[in-house]
C-alpha cells in the first residue's frame, strides 16, 4: 500500500461532492501526493513533516530574538511579532505570548482568554501549557 492509498483508507471514501469536506479531502490528498513524490526515506520524512508542520502553523523554527525588525505596529501602543503571531509587545517593552496557557475542556475543546497571556523575555521559544478545566 502506498501513502496515497493509506490516506484514502484512513480518511474514508469521498462522500461529499462539494463544500468544505470535499475541499479538505482534496487538499490533504494533494499534500500527501506531493510529499510522496519527493521520495523521502524513513530518516528524512520525520524531519520534513516536523518542519512543514511548524512552518504551516506560522510558528518559528528557532527562538524569537525580540529585536526591532521582528515587530510590526498594530496600533499606537501595541506590536505583533512577525515570526510568531501570538506574541505581542506593548510600548513599555513588556512582551507576552497570548497562547502561553490554553484551557482544555473535558471534551477536548481548547480556548484562550485574557488569562492565557504569559509575560516573556528574549530570546524566547514559544511554548504552550495546557490546563484542564471542568
Amino acid at each position: 500500500m502506498n501513502l496515497h492509498e493509506h490516506a484514502i483508507m484512513e480518511m474514508g471514501p469521498r462522500s461529499v461532492e462539494n463544500g468544505p469536506d470535499q475541499w479538505m479531502y482534496d487538499s490533504v490528498l494533494e499534500l500527501i501526493d506531493c510529499f510522496a513524490a519527493q521520495g523521502h526515506s524513513g530518516l528524512s520524512a520525520p524531519y520534513c513533516i516536523a518542519y512543514f508542520k511548524t512552518l504551516a502553523s506560522f510558528e518559528p523554527l528557532g527562538p524569537l530574538t525580540g529585536e526591532d525588525d521582528e515587530w510590526v505596529a498594530i496600533n499606537n501602543d501595541m506590536y505583533q511579532n512577525k515570526r510568531c503571531g501570538h506574541v505581542f509587545k506593548k510600548n513599555d517593552g513588556q512582551a507576552y505570548d497570548s497562547n502561553g496557557i490554553v484551557w482544555r475542556g473535558p471534551n477536548g475543546n481548547c480556548f484562550t482568554n485574557s488569562d492565557s497571556r504569559v509575560n516573556i523575555t528574549f530570546p524566547y521559544t514559544p511554548k504552550t501549557e495546557y490546563h484542564d478545566v471542568i
